[in-house]
């Protein structure tokens, strides 16, 4: 964070002098503002895919039993147990084996393969800590399945549904072993770090690590704040 006002230049190893040239342009590296935005759009994509197909998954497993089940859930299991260095070498056997071009899209699948099962071990969990006596309450007053869905369960579902995205979200941005194997030409912001890192990594790469920083704490400080104020207003 402190060297993200360092007036060091190209090379951002020593500290050389306090300025806000950083912030004003931070795109002034070349490049960092195209990798950011494969960054932005490669996660957005992913964590959209991925929270959809994961959320159903979890209540598919969470609700109903139905042959295969159990392997379901060790396939689920599986991509968390990977060493992402196997995993992302595997992917890119398998679009090689298909004549697929590794791009922007190749690295969007990679990213849904990985970031599914958290998004449905963290929903499947909000699942099980329902309580069936509220759907029951529904039907009770003659509520029909999708009235029962959308007036009980998704909202009780609701807040692990937000925690999935923002964790699937967040390991998508980060993610450079599996993106480096998958992306092709495609260069994504770790891939632009861990290549700057070669010859020093630009300011604007830490104002831009700061920015994220401070706008996670941002929204975690805001869901602390609109959790205890609900908290009070149920008491």
């Amino acid at each position: 964070m402190a060297f993200s006002f360092n007036d060091a230049g190209k090379r951002n190893i020593n500290w050389q002098g306090f300025t806000l040239d950083n912030w004003k342009n931070p795109c002034g590296a070349p490049d960092i503002c195209v990798a950011l935005g494969n960054s932005l759009k490669i996660g957005f994509l992913s964590t959209l895919i991925a929270t959809i197909l994961g959320t159903m998954i979890a209540f598919a497993l969470g609700r109903y039993k139905f042959r295969g089940r159990s392997s379901t859930n060790l396939l689920i299991f599986l991509p968390m147990a990977t060493p992402e260095i196997v995993m992302g070498a595997s992917l890119l056997a398998m679009f090689v084996n298909l004549n697929i071009n590794t791009g922007f899209w190749t690295t969007v699948i990679a990213h849904i393969m990985f970031c599914i099962s958290f998004v449905v071990v963290t929903v499947k969990a909000r699942v099980a800590s329902l309580d069936p006596k509220l759907e029951e309450a529904a039907r009770d007053l003659y509520a029909n399945e999708y009235e029962t869905f959308r007036r009980v369960t998704f909202p009780l579902v609701l807040p692990g549904i937000a925690a999935a995205a923002l964790l699937a979200f967040s390991l998508s941005f980060d993610d450079f072993i599996i993106t480096n194997f998958n992306s092709g030409t495609i260069t994504t912001f770790p891939k632009f770090v861990w290549i700057s890192s070669i010859r020093g990594v630009p300011a604007q790469a830490n104002v831009i690590g700061t920015a994220m920083f401070l706008i996670a704490l941002a929204i975690v400080v805001a869901a602390q704040i609109v959790g205890n104020a609900k908290a009070k207003r149920n008491r």
